[in-house]
């Protein structure tokens, strides 16, 4: 066994959603071991100074603008990493959406089709495309898919959002039985919640946050940086005979 088996020197990684949160923590996290990461999110000002302050810290990568609930920008995100690198090593479907919080009675299906369009279309067209990369460069690779506790565990008023994370949880083990012959790994990560601009609404909602808190075991809502290593360990050679896994990382919320 190698001495470093988090070491990704040489490898080319896709991180979605990496603008902020736990995306722009995975990829710089992934530079950090050696990836060549291309960040990438819906707005190209984001992910660049993403790359920016990689690039300071000594890493390499690549800020490409994607947009996961088009078909059409996944097709050309995948083509233009395949042409410029000729392999795609590691995939970290993060980009999510969530523009409903409310009863489910009353959820807007505009909302609806925009979660699922993203959450989960969005998930498994870049996982599908990624993964006809890996099969066809012979080397095999690694997708982590960023699902939720939501997932296991449906919240109050965020319906839909939980919903599309159990299909995401569903989704890694589909993926990762039929992959596993072109040696792809798929796994995933379950956060709890997070301090990130994405759940800005649930943590400075005072009541919402009370309510919520008591109910971790470690008492404290992470940090995206606490949610990165998961996500590193899945992608590295460290879990070379991990597939079809999610790895929950949630203060004990679940247990």
């Amino acid at each position: 066994m190698k001495k470093d088996i988090f070491d990704l020197t040489g490898k080319i990684a896709i991180v979605s959603g990496a603008s902020r949160g736990i995306g722009e923590s995975a990829a710089r996290l992934l530079a950090n071991y050696g990836a060549h990461v291309v960040v990438s999110s819906r707005k190209i000002a984001g992910v660049t100074a993403v790359a920016d302050a990689i690039r300071q810290e000594g890493g390499e990568a690549t800020p490409l603008a994607c947009h996961v609930g088009s078909l059409e920008a996944i097709d050309e995100l995948v083509g233009a990493v395949e042409s410029r690198f000729g392999r795609i090593d590691i995939l970290v479907n993060n980009a999510a959406a969530n523009p409903y919080f409310g009863p489910i009675l009353d959820t807007d299906m505009g909302a609806f089709g925009k979660t699922v369009d993203i959450n989960i279309r969005g998930y498994f067209y870049m996982s599908m495309k990624v993964a006809e990369v890996m099969r066809k460069q012979g080397t095999g690779g690694a997708i982590v898919n960023t699902a939720s506790v939501n997932g296991v565990r449906p919240a109050l008023f965020q319906g839909i959002y939980s919903v599309t994370k159990a299909a995401i949880i569903n989704m890694t083990q589909a993926f990762a039985k039929e992959c596993a012959a072109y040696r792809i790994r798929c796994n995933a990560v379950l956060p709890g919640l997070t301090d990130t601009k994405f759940a800005a609404g649930l943590i400075q909602n005072e009541q919402v946050r009370n309510a919520f808190v008591p109910q971790i075991p470690l008492q404290r809502i992470a940090q995206p940086d606490e949610i990165a290593p998961a996500i590193l360990f899945l992608a590295s050679d460290a879990a070379s005979y991990v597939t079809g896994s999610c790895i929950v990382a949630d203060g004990g919320y679940l247990s």
